[in-house]
């Protein structure tokens, strides 16, 4: 088994393995209104979060507001201040719980973040790549031109990601900088650049597709276990995906072995009560039908695509629902407390650096991201981010 086949399959897991012990199901227990951030009005993020809400509003008489945010961090703030109950975010999130990126921040650090659910739809997080260009792997981008969004950390790790796993690095493409994520598109039309990284199903990969450059998308090989470790080790979040909707001719009869990472992860912080956690986990599972169908990507919340040994931990209500199921099992358990104890170790390094924290900005970041690796790796934690 490579390194990333976490992925829960029911069928794969007797009862003989679980280990736990089933207790008594408890009843949905939500609050009269609960507010959510998701993506802007017009993301399927958001459209998701409509979804579930009509369900929770239809069957346990709970009204959800959802405030959209235009960026991650307008996303995670209202969070972060216990004005909102969840976020619907995107992998900002998992950087929010490693406090790095534009988190590395005098008023942001490590978040006690907790993961509810996701999605994981049918489309991938690739590189889209010129397809004139004959190329067929990550590893055939060497001397390519690359795009690289300035300001946008999290499509930037996920080009170095795909670098990675071709065990290419920046160094050995040629990045070509720009102001934002459509202009990078433009940029690969006219010939002026030859990748940038998306989701495969996003408007920008459809002009692509039909401009006389075409588009491809690198395929990354299930079976490949070193470049699923070298890829892990940019950015552990990714898993091995095979995609069926996307720009170019992807579908179900013409899939890609690619990869993805959950969109929207819909996490609470630590200290969400009990109930609400347990209720909208428990609620969201048992009425499924009821929404998947009534947003683009909600099929994405069934618990056969639920990672249960992904990169942030859940809520301890949602381990108490998915032992109760039956899906649970020890070894999900000791990934669990692995990551709680990461974080633990975070929160205290920050809470040590704060004490004595330079007041110049570019200083705190990189004194921070030291003394965080450090902490890590005298915990015994790859720092990952450094």
């Amino acid at each position: 088994m490579h390194p990333f086949a976490h992925r829960l399959l029911i069928a794969a897991l007797p009862l003989s393995l679980l280990g736990v012990a089933v207790s008594h199901a408890s009843e949905v227990e939500l609050p009269s209104t609960m507010a959510w951030t998701a993506y802007g009005t017009n993301s399927s993020g958001y459209a998701q979060a409509v979804a579930i809400g009509n369900m929770l509003q239809n069957k346990y008489d709970s009204s959800v507001r959802i405030l959209p945010g235009d960026n991650d961090v307008s996303r995670m703030t209202p969070l972060k201040q216990g004005r909102v109950d969840l976020c619907a975010c995107g992998i900002a999130s998992y950087y929010g719980a490693e406090g790095v990126m534009m988190f590395a921040d005098r008023d942001w650090g490590p978040q006690p973040l907790r993961v509810i659910t996701t999605s994981t739809a049918s489309f991938g997080l690739s590189l889209a790549v010129a397809g004139d260009l004959g190329v067929e792997t990550p590893a055939d981008l060497a001397g390519k031109r690359i795009a690289y969004i300035r300001g946008d950390d999290a499509l930037n790790k996920g080009t170095e990601a795909y670098l990675a796993f071709g065990g290419l690095t920046w160094d050995d493409v040629e990045r070509v900088d720009y102001p934002g994520y459509a202009r990078s598109f433009d940029g690969i039309i006219a010939g002026d650049v030859d990748a940038s990284f998306t989701t495969t199903v996003t408007p920008p990969a459809q002009q692509l597709a039909s401009s006389p450059r075409g588009v491809s998308w690198p395929v990354l090989d299930p079976n490949d276990e070193a470049g699923w470790e070298r890829m892990a080790a940019v950015a552990p979040y990714f898993r091995p995906h095979e995609v069926t909707a996307g720009a170019g001719g992807i579908s179900a009869d013409n899939p890609v072995p690619s990869a993805s990472y959950p969109y929207p992860i819909v996490v609470a912080n630590q200290d969400l009560d009990d109930s609400v956690a347990y209720g909208l986990i428990k609620a969201m599972q048992e009425n499924y039908d009821d929404y998947k169908d009534n947003a683009p990507g909600a099929v994405g919340y069934a618990l056969e695509y639920q990672d249960l040994q992904w990169v942030i931990p859940f809520h301890d209500a949602v381990v108490e629902y998915y032992k109760e199921i039956d899906v649970w099992t020890d070894e999900m358990q000791a990934h669990q407390d692995q990551l709680v104890e990461r974080q633990n170790v975070l929160m205290q390094a920050w809470e040590q650096f704060m004490q004595d924290a330079p007041s110049d900005a570019d200083t705190f970041t990189t004194d921070w991201m030291t003394a965080r690796a450090s902490a890590l790796a005298e915990a015994g934690f790859e720092p990952i981010f450094e």
